[in-house]
């Protein structure tokens, strides 16, 4: 992905004009980068049996930006031209000024691909995702009679990204993504309950479409719902819980992950800000950022910026390793980029974001981890959730979990939220599962206005003294 002689697409752009454009526009700068973006994405979306919604997006431009310090120009456009390239390079300028900035050094090339270029929306014509949508509401619905309403979603996108920097560096990356999704309701005796089940990645729409994919999305989906018409009303107060392997770990991406990326940390408005190199989790707990994972929905083979993405330690053995860094906060830092620099399209300034964040598994069994839990709770499925950067305090959603006491797994409950803060849960970590297992490939992470497609992961984990919030007291 180094000076590759192919374009992404092609544009109206002479490159020799919009290199010279970029140069003038960083001059005195210190870094910045021309790039240029088509994407294209098909939703379909099948409810109660009828199509709900089919959509197509598709939409091209380019930003351009220059950075002096902690101050950065930037410029889009929707016209991708050399007189649009001319007014954002001076709108970029106004911002960094006439400095005397000695431009940073480029980012390493690649030639990984963790990811195929082809089209995804192309792996089935229109009619055949609209069969096979139908096909899904009927299977879901044979599973059980309680089933009284179904909606399934599928969506495919390609993005193409190309990245010009000032000394001429080119770098390109075509990004797939694919997803299928699957929710149910369920009716019995008046009452009403829903689950559903979803995932995907950077890989072709085939892989979902085919029926051992979607139709455990579906059983998994309907399982959810079964569970959720028997739960009990949650306890609320302070016990110790055990979370789940795999999405549970998007606890761990919002109340530590968005902590650990740089900028927080170089304002020093993170809770882990003048932490590096001292202990901030419980021994045992190793926390890592990985967009290499080929075809996961996180992983991103260069960023945003150019850089290829890496595989970051962030906390090892308890211990605050590293942060995620883009280029920008590096350099203030004095640090270097870990690939991190990413941002939701051409109209947006990137900034460190995570790809891929994941706990490593322990030594525990998790039936044993289960069964060392005096009284508390189970929590296997969570849905929205909020944290304050600042403190780590966050609050999340239960959608599937089970009330334990005496090691015993008993009835689902129902309303269930989990209250604490990042740096105190790192450290009541208890025990850690030999289970670890990354989410299906659902994730979105927003960021000052800004979404990305992201991955969580974790063990199963015991977390003492959390506060559970539910309806009994």
């Amino acid at each position: 992905m180094t000076d590759q002689p192919f374009r992404p697409f092609e544009t109206h752009l002479d490159e020799a004009t919009a290199l010279s454009i970029l140069r003038e526009a960083v001059r005195g700068a210190e870094d910045g980068e021309l790039f240029l973006e088509r994407s294209r994405s098909e939703t379909l979306v099948l409810d109660d049996g009828r199509v709900k919604s089919a959509s197509y997006d598709a939409s091209e431009g380019f930003g351009l930006r220059a950075v002096a310090g902690e101050v950065a120009g930037y410029g889009h456009s929707t016209e991708i031209s050399d007189r649009a390239l001319r007014r954002a390079a001076e709108t970029a300028r106004l911002a960094v000024g006439d400095g005397g900035g000695v431009m940073a050094q480029p980012p390493q090339g690649t030639n990984r691909r963790l990811y195929s270029d082809a089209d995804p929306m192309a792996d089935a014509a229109f009619a055949v995702k609209i069969d096979l949508l139908r096909e899904i509401d009927a299977f879901a619905r044979a599973l059980d009679p309680r089933v009284i309403q179904v909606s399934a979603t599928v969506s495919a996108g390609l993005q193409e990204v190309e990245i010009l920097r000032p000394e001429g560096l080119r770098l390109a990356d075509v990004r797939p993504m694919a997803r299928m999704n699957v929710s149910v309701i369920v009716e019995q005796g008046g009452r009403r309950e829903s689950g559903s089940f979803g995932g995907g990645g950077r890989h072709g729409l085939a892989r979902l479409m085919a029926p051992d994919w979607w139709q455990a999305a579906a059983r998994e989906a309907v399982r959810v719902a079964l569970v959720n018409l028997e739960a009990e009303p949650a306890p609320a107060g302070m016990m110790d819980v055990v979370l789940g392997a795999g999405w549970p770990g998007i606890l761990l991406h919002e109340a530590i992950g968005h902590g650990l990326e740089a900028d927080f940390n170089r304002k020093k408005t993170s809770a882990f800000a003048g932490l590096m190199g001292q202990r901030i989790a419980a021994p045992g707990v190793t926390v890592l950022d990985d967009g290499t994972i080929p075809d996961r929905r996180g992983s991103i083979s260069v960023d945003d910026e150019g850089t290829p993405s890496g595989r970051t330690v962030l906390i090892e053995d308890g211990i605050l390793v590293g942060y995620m860094q883009d280029r920008q906060n590096a350099r203030l830092m004095g640090g270097q980029s870990t690939g991190n620099g990413r941002r939701e399209g051409y109209a947006h300034i990137p900034m460190p974001r995570m790809t891929n964040t994941y706990m490593l598994g322990g030594d525990a069994a998790p039936d044993d981890i289960v069964a060392g839990l005096t009284d508390g709770i189970y929590a296997v499925g969570f849905g929205g959730g909020q944290v304050d950067i600042t403190n780590g305090k966050f609050v999340f959603s239960c959608t599937e979990a089970y009330r334990v006491r005496n090691g015993k797994i008993g009835a689902p409950v129902k309303g269930a939220t989990l209250i604490g803060d990042g740096a105190t849960a790192l450290k009541h970590i208890r025990a850690i599962g030999n289970d670890m297992k990354l989410d299906p490939g659902i994730g979105n992470c927003g960021k000052q206005g800004q979404w990305v497609p992201v991955g969580v992961g974790q063990p199963t984990l015991l977390i003492g003294g959390l506060t559970v919030g539910g309806s009994q007291t």
